[in-house]
């Protein structure tokens, strides 16, 4: 029987597994650095454009696959988009020149941009109001989890490099059909889709009209540098725990616990979101993330490293998802991909200058704690700038309570 909970439900799996996928191939480049610098002969400077090309992927993969969904369907551009990565993914591991393997990292990119804003809409369509911070953290902890299968098989393969992207190649290859007979198409698109006057706004007027200029742009600051600091850790982290002298193992550790902090950051954002004052979510969310990433910087030992790094993973995390559970509800259906994919799309700036600053920090000598002071101002503008988000739809969600009572 096709109920509304059973279609719930699907939904909620599949995009935690596509999600859990996604994870796993967005941090295959940072588990697989020392193979890939070894066997290619990179520089730090070549390592971040290797880092950079798969992000500079997802900036125009979020804008299109959130604006062509909002045209054609949410499952159809997700589909496309882990056929995308799974293919290039799986060429990773047998391209032979540096040029190749940033093609095949952007295009990689690409696919893994279009899915995110998709996997948000169709997870915050699939529930209530009052549900939907927790629906989409379920999905998103697919995404450290996937991180740490990502370290456990880079552990396990330490020789053989190529193997993390065959099996983050073959994996979504092998899902795609399930998500062609199980996934339901939103029934808020569906909605949509068959209103007969529906008329069809332009992305200008998707982002900015009926007064929504003030959010779309303290989102995208918010998104920018939030995404700065979680993709400067995703691909950097066990690099810099090498420079302060961890061995591989103990930097594959760290890095494992970082994902699983992160798994738990993703529940706990959203489980709090939905029963917290908002505005208190964020100054703790953000202040536990500054205070994480200084214990990175001045731990020495790997049991504080170890707690430092699980911190870091839990608190960036759980401000990714609050900034991806507070998204959504910021714009009606018919352009809500479209909002959701622009923002994603202003963060990945944020995300291909993370790991390319991070690259020309160390390159200048600066370490590990020269890395991550450089981050500490833009997470103090990420949190003013959605803390004016909240704000704003306090005075609004006040008065349509009076207006029921």
């Amino acid at each position: 029987m096709d109920t509304p909970s059973r279609r719930t439900t699907l939904t909620i799996a599949l995009c935690f597994i596509v999600a859990l996928i996604e994870g796993f191939d967005l941090q295959a480049a940072g588990t697989a650095a020392a193979g890939l610098r070894q066997t290619f002969a990179l520089d730090p400077k070549m390592m971040g454009w290797v880092f950079s090309a798969g992000i500079i992927g997802l900036l125009p993969g979020a804008f299109f696959g959130g604006w062509i969904a909002d045209r054609i369907g949410r499952k159809k551009i997700l589909i496309g988009a882990v056929l995308l990565f799974g293919v290039f993914s799986l060429s990773t591991a047998y391209v032979s020149t540096f040029s190749s393997l940033l093609l095949a990292r952007f295009m990689t990119g690409l696919g893994l941009g279009a899915a995110l804003p998709n996997l948000i809409a169709l997870c915050a369509e699939a529930v209530g109001e009052q549900r939907r911070g927790t629906a989409i953290s379920i999905m998103y902890a697919g995404v450290p989890l996937g991180g740490a299968l990502a370290a456990v098989v880079a552990m396990l393969f330490a020789e053989h490099w190529q193997m993390t992207f065959i099996i983050g190649g073959l994996v979504p290859l092998l899902v795609v059909p399930l998500m062609v007979l199980l996934l339901p198409e939103s029934s808020a698109f569906r909605q949509q889709q068959g209103s007969v006057n529906v008329a069809r706004a332009s992305t200008g007027q998707a982002l900015f009209g009926e007064d929504r200029t003030r959010v779309t742009l303290a989102l995208w600051l918010s998104y920018f540098f939030t995404l700065t600091v979680m993709y400067m850790l995703l691909n950097w982290l066990p690099s810099l725990l090498l420079e302060q002298g961890f061995s591989k193992p103990q930097a594959g550790l760290v890095q494992m616990l970082f994902n699983i902090g992160g798994a738990l950051g993703s529940l706990l954002g959203g489980l709090l979101l939905d029963r917290c004052n908002g505005i208190k979510v964020v100054l703790f969310v953000y202040a536990g993330l500054l205070a994480a990433l200084a214990g990175v910087g001045l731990s020495v030992g790997i049991v504080p490293m170890g707690i430092a790094g699980f911190a870091a993973g839990l608190f960036v995390m759980a401000a990714q998802l609050v900034l991806y559970a507070l998204a959504p509800p910021s714009y009606p259906t018919s352009v809500r991909a479209t909002g959701v994919g622009a923002a994603v799309a202003i963060g990945r700036l944020g995300s291909v200058a993370g790991p390319l600053a991070a690259g020309q920090i160390l390159a200048a000598g600066a370490g590990t704690t020269g890395v991550l002071l450089a981050t500490s101002p833009g997470l103090v503008i990420a949190a003013l700038t959605i803390i004016s988000v909240i704000a704003r739809s306090a005075p609004l969600t006040v008065s349509m309570e009076k207006a029921k009572a």
